[in-house]
């Protein structure tokens, strides 16, 4: 194709992303945020999926099978977890101002100067390589467009050129919309915008280029797999350990693209420092598995396409372009390196931007903050000196960053694959896992332990995956792979201490972990931390306990005057975000500036910092007046962001002048909290015994006011039922008594009722004693083997009589097989006497009234059941009906005559046979009497 025509396109797709960033930026200044939500987040964590993804899974695939899902199953896993521990994160840097990796790993320990350093330095050296592979990405597929698949090979020495040429293009790019301020911490929406744009630009060429594979020059997917399967070296790649991975190199990749996803510099931008919700990550932990899904899902037809098509005459990296320029669609082919160019460009511009900022604010700032301004006159234009120099040092690290990258793909990266290049930079940055997590999880974890384990793991990195990489004709002998450093054989690089039998990468993570976290963990525990680190860690471990600022304990116990920390400010932040800064912390503290007087030319403003803040002039600060604690810490965060958390530290330390806390006050005071915190939840907990005291007391008291009243009301029932069948008695005895001259039919009828109601009132006693005893516990049951049918049969002709006389029809259906029942015979007939009774009672009198006994075995227990067809129970009265004496009010149905207590005595019998009796009914349906006996 024609080198023009590439070149046309390629610039007119970086022009492209130049108008769309700079339409973001113009909207972000509007307050018309255009990438404000989850959807744009979610393809911007896409940046993950580089030209590794583009063309080395696709080598990958055509060599080692399905070993390539293992860099994306790894992620996928791990996204449902982001709510616990990426939000951690994100909220951590929000709070603290943090705008990197190293920002997080420096302020967690100590905001140590030598720290941010270490990990600035393993993530440049470990990311530098992962950068040269996009160089050589579009290098080469440019080679490929406009050289043909024939000319690959011979084409690789002309690589040079394109390969530099796009990388002082990117380089330009990320000056313009990556580093336009000071502030690190601000979003870069132009650059967030082109980065999602390029996610689906790379995805929909990827897809495109697989379809067309896949059903261009095959017949589908079945097609594809058929012929591959037909031939025995690409059969065997259909398998899970492909040609030679083995579980363990599984696992590795599986473990590395984890560390990686949340620790490569360019996915802590995009998915930390660019997130301006946290609850966009609920959208993007099932779009960026998503995403994988369908940027991998034709990957094995591309590879095995072009092992069929192309044989093994061209490199596997490149099959992609490859196979559409070899079937004569170069359209297709230019597309597809559009693809590319996004996949390896998006990539590029993140990674620098980071690592700009790192370069910038933890080797470049911590050395210069150090030098003295030695008169206050001189010390606002030295502050101002200073904030462009952190502008200009990011200009100035973005091109070194590509410099050097460029230099290592022109020295050793154009004879490695793409994935190998990217695995090992995955391996580098994997090193900051331990100290990371350790930091979010781990109060005891210390600077000299993250010091150390980090020295440790990425000394092990160097020697077991990078120093081999230099093995070759006028380099390093190979004799120093298998013989060891100075012949010792215990330092071959591949089989450190003697482990063999580990593919390299497994090997080389197995032994810098070793180390990595011996060394965190083991120093950690051996020396105490400082007082910084205590606090520190209590700010990023509790996170999610933490409010607001006024919450925070000030680490700044010296003194510095107002005006030289709003100096300091207006040197790093300007005039206006200065003043927006303070007056935000006047309004959330306004009793900060209570005493400090403000005059600016000839206006005089006094205990008023809103007033003096909205001024257009920089005001002029000639108080004396010491800063408050709390701006002080304010400060701090406030120039965090611009010169990350160790430099603002330092910058603000030479103002303040401030001493660090020794460490056995610092313990002194923790025993101190300790003790007031025991003592505080000592007299919580007995508070809450307390409550739980006044709460039984108070529920018992109830309970005897319940009791109470149920007593009372049982007094006047019985009362009641017992001057009934009396005043009767005793009215006719005085009129026998007073008429003796009666006739003697009158005479015997009185007589006959006497003793009616005698018998009554004997029987009402009776049954009161007789629940008395079943509610003391004093009755006495005779249990013995019973056939349940003729106890049955016996109730049912004891109230057969009555149930004629009312022409109801009496059924008895229970089984002479049933298995005897241990019971009290004649408690069992009161019973049964008692609900054939009521439900003779319940019954209409028309003629119309039907009553079965029914009976059948269940587990270990027997079923007996009394229903009617008569007027039913409402649902409310339905566990009222067993209490004594109950008079339902406002009843549906009529309450036959009665003393209200043979079903509460019915109840008691049944509990005391250690069985159940309950009723099911509702108007108009009837009623059905259960009866649960236990079996024995």
């Amino acid at each position: 194709m024609n080198k023009f025509l590439v070149l046309f396109f390629s610039f007119g797709y970086l022009a492209l992303l130049f108008g769309v960033a700079y339409a973001a930026e113009r909207r972000s200044a509007a307050r018309k945020s255009l990438v404000a939500n989850p959807y744009v987040y979610a393809l911007s964590m896409a940046v993950y999926c580089t030209a590794w993804a583009y063309y080395g899974s696709v080598g990958r695939a055509a060599h080692q099978g399905l070993s390539f899902v293992g860099i994306y199953l790894g992620p996928a896993l791990l996204a449902p977890a982001w709510w616990l521990v990426l939000r951690k994160i994100i909220r951590v840097c929000r709070q603290q101002r943090l705008s990197s990796i190293a920002d997080f790993i420096s302020a967690r320990y100590g905001k140590s100067t030598a720290l941010g350093a270490l990990v600035t330095v393993v993530c440049v050296l470990g990311v530098v390589p992962y950068i040269a592979l996009q160089i050589k990405a579009i290098a080469n597929s440019y080679v490929v467009l406009t050289a043909g698949p024939g000319g690959v090979g011979s084409a690789a020495g002309r690589a040079s050129g394109p390969a530099l040429f796009a990388a002082g293009t990117l380089a330009v790019f990320t000056i313009l919309f990556g580093v336009r301020s000071v502030e690190a911490t601000e979003r870069h929406e132009g650059i967030v915008l082109a980065v999602a744009l390029e996610s689906l630009v790379k995805l929909l060429a990827f897809l495109l280029v697989g379809l067309f594979v896949t059903f261009g020059l095959f017949g589908g997917f079945a097609d594809v797999f058929d012929q591959a399967a037909a031939v025995p070296a690409l059969r065997q790649l259909f398998t899970l350990k492909g040609a030679g991975t083995s579980s363990t190199e599984w696992l590795t990749l599986l473990v590395l693209s984890m560390a990686a996803v949340l620790l490569l510099p360019r996915q802590f931008q995009v998915a930390v420092v660019e997130n301006t919700n946290e609850d966009h990550l609920r959208k993007a932990m099932w779009l960026f598995p998503l995403y994988l899904l369908l940027i991998n899902l034709l990957v094995l037809p591309i590879a095995f396409g072009g092992m069929l098509k192309l044989g093994g005459r061209f490199d596997a990296d490149t099959f992609v372009l490859a196979l559409p320029l070899a079937a004569g669609h170069p359209w297709l082919a230019l597309l597809t390196y559009v693809g590319g160019l996004s996949a390896a460009s998006s990539m590029i511009i993140v990674e620098t931007i980071a690592l700009s900022v790192m370069l910038s604010n933890h080797l470049l700032m911590p050395w210069l903050v150090r030098v003295p301004a030695t008169r206050p006159a001189a010390q606002r234009r030295w502050f101002a000196y200073l904030s462009r120099i952190a502008l200009q040092s990011r200009r100035l690290a973005v091109v070194a960053v590509l410099a050097l990258a460029y230099g290592y793909y022109a020295v050793v990266g154009r004879q490695l694959p793409l994935v190998n290049t990217g695995l090992v930079s995955f391996a580098a940055v994997a090193q900051l896992l331990p100290v990371m997590l350790g930091g979010l999880y781990w109060k005891g974890g210390t600077r000299r332990g993250a010091t150390l384990g980090l020295l440790a793991g990425f000394g092990v990195w160097l020697f077991t995956l990078v120093l081999p990489t230099l093995v070759g004709p006028g380099r390093l002998p190979a004799s120093l792979l298998t013989g060891g450093v100075g012949g010792v054989a215990w330092l071959r690089p591949g089989a450190l201490f003697g482990l063999e039998g580990f593919d390299s990468l497994s090997h080389s993570l197995f032994w810098s972990w070793f180390f990595n976290i011996g060394g965190y963990v083991g120093l950690s525990l051996a020396v105490p931390p400082t007082p910084l680190e205590l606090r520190q860690a209590d700010v990023f471990v509790d996170v999610f306990r933490r409010r607001s600022l006024a919450e925070e304990v000030t680490s700044w116990p010296g003194r510095a005057p107002l005006p030289d920390v709003h100096a300091l400010l207006l040197g790093f932040l300007g005039k206006k975000r200065t003043n927006q800064a303070l007056r935000a912390f006047a309004e959330r503290f306004p009793d900060a500036f209570a005493v400090n007087k403000y005059q600016s030319s000839s206006i005089k403003y006094q205990s008023d910092a809103t007033s003096l803040l909205s001024q257009n002039q920089e005001p002029e600060l000639r108080t004396p007046e010491p800063a408050d604690p709390r701006l002080l810490l304010y400060a701090e965060k406030l120039l965090a962001g611009t010169l990350g958390p160790a430099s603002a530290r330092l910058l603000l330390a030479s103002v303040v002048g401030a001493e660090e806390v020794s460490y056995d006050r610092v313990v002194g005071i923790l025993k101190e909290s300790q003790q007031l915190l025991e003592a505080n939840r000592e007299l919580q907990k007995q508070r809450r015994q307390l409550q739980r005291l006044t709460d039984e007391l108070r529920q018992a008291y109830d309970q005897l006011q319940v009791l109470d009243m149920q007593k009372d009301e049982f007094l006047c029932t019985v009362t009641h039922e017992l001057r009934t069948p009396l005043t009767s008695i005793r009215a006719l005895a005085e009129i026998l008594a007073d008429n003796p001259d009666l006739e003697p039919e009158e005479q015997q009828r009185f007589h006959h009722t006497i003793g009616r109601e005698a018998e009554r009132l004997t029987r009402l006693i009776t049954l009161v004693l007789d629940l008395e005893k079943y509610e003391s516990g004093q009755a006495t049951l005779y249990r013995v083997p019973l056939a349940l049918a003729d106890v049955a049969r016996e109730a049912t002709e004891a109230v057969a009589q009555l149930a004629r006389e009312r022409g109801i029809v009496l059924r008895l259906d229970v089984p002479a097989s049933l298995p005897p029942l241990p019971a009290d015979h004649d408690r069992l007939m009161q019973v049964l006497i008692n609900l054939l009774s009521n439900a003779v009672k319940a019954c209409p009198a028309d003629g119309t009234g039907r009553i079965a006994v029914l009976a059948w075995p269940a587990a270990d227990a027997l079923l007996l059941c009394v229903e009617d067809n008569g007027h039913g129970i409402a649902l409310p009265e339905q566990h009222l009906i067993f209490d004594k004496f109950f008079q339902a009010p406002n009843q549906t149905m009529r309450k036959p005559a009665g003393t209200g207590l043979g079903l509460a005595i019915s109840k008691k019998i049944v509990e005391l046979h250690h069985g159940r009796l309950w009723v099911e009914s509702a108007p108009g349906q009837g009623a059905r009497f259960f009866v649960e006996l236990p079996g024995s």
